[in-house]
């Protein structure tokens, strides 16, 4: 779907998820992420890009595993995370849009639970390219796990917090030879009516992922 067409359906607020492509799992148990592999971190920074042509190719699970592991998965034995949060209120969701169904990364059992069953990608973005990539990261932000930080702080708290993540992913990509780019310019309220979201919680960020285009 064009750009151009996006934005239309959106002004009218038709912006909608497509069939799925597969069967939605209900549970994706994730395997293990290899914490050992990658470039070190100066030869990844100087690789870090954003890039906007993706191959359709799908991800295998071991590289899912790893990417969102590497992105915010549980790195220490006490539940912390590989990206900070302020006071650990580790407020940020990590959404994950795949053909086959729109996926809550759940860190501390490292798996995918699903929240519906149809494909969100064209959803997550006016740009053309979020429809065919492979994977379509959002950052949400839940406010009611922000109840010990002021107010006027949580906004740029929650988007520190989701910065943090992204760049995970970008060193992730480019340390395993994907490509990726965060994107700010989507419709938040579309995507939050897919995912089905509550008041508490808001959109912030979408990120696309997958493997360059020969």
């Amino acid at each position: 779907m064009s750009t151009l067409t996006k934005l239309a359906l959106g002004v009218m607020g038709q912006l909608r998820p497509r069939p799925t492509k597969g069967d939605a799992r209900p549970v994706i148990k994730l395997p293990a992420p290899d914490r050992r592999g990658g470039l070190p971190l100066m030869q990844a920074l100087a690789k870090r890009r954003s890039s906007r042509e993706f191959a359709r190719k799908p991800l295998p699970l071991p590289v899912l595993s790893n990417l969102l592991w590497a992105a915010f998965g549980v790195n220490r034995r006490a539940g912390g995370r590989t990206a900070p949060s302020a006071i650990n209120a580790q407020e940020i969701d990590v959404y994950v849009a795949l053909p086959d169904g729109a996926y809550l990364y759940d860190a501390r059992k490292h798996a995918l639970r699903l929240v519906a069953g149809s494909d969100l990608r064209r959803v997550t973005g006016y740009q053309d390219f979020v429809d065919d990539a492979p994977l379509d990261l959002v950052y949400v932000v839940d406010h009611s796990r922000m109840k010990m930080i002021p107010v006027a702080s949580r906004e740029s708290y929650a988007s520190a917090a989701a910065g943090a993540i992204a760049q995970n992913v970008y060193l992730y990509a480019a340390s395993s030879g994907l490509a990726t780019v965060i994107r700010a310019w989507i419709d938040r309220s579309a995507i939050a009516d897919a995912l089905g979201l509550t008041h508490d919680q808001h959109v912030l960020l979408s990120q696309t992922v997958g493997y360059p285009q020969a």
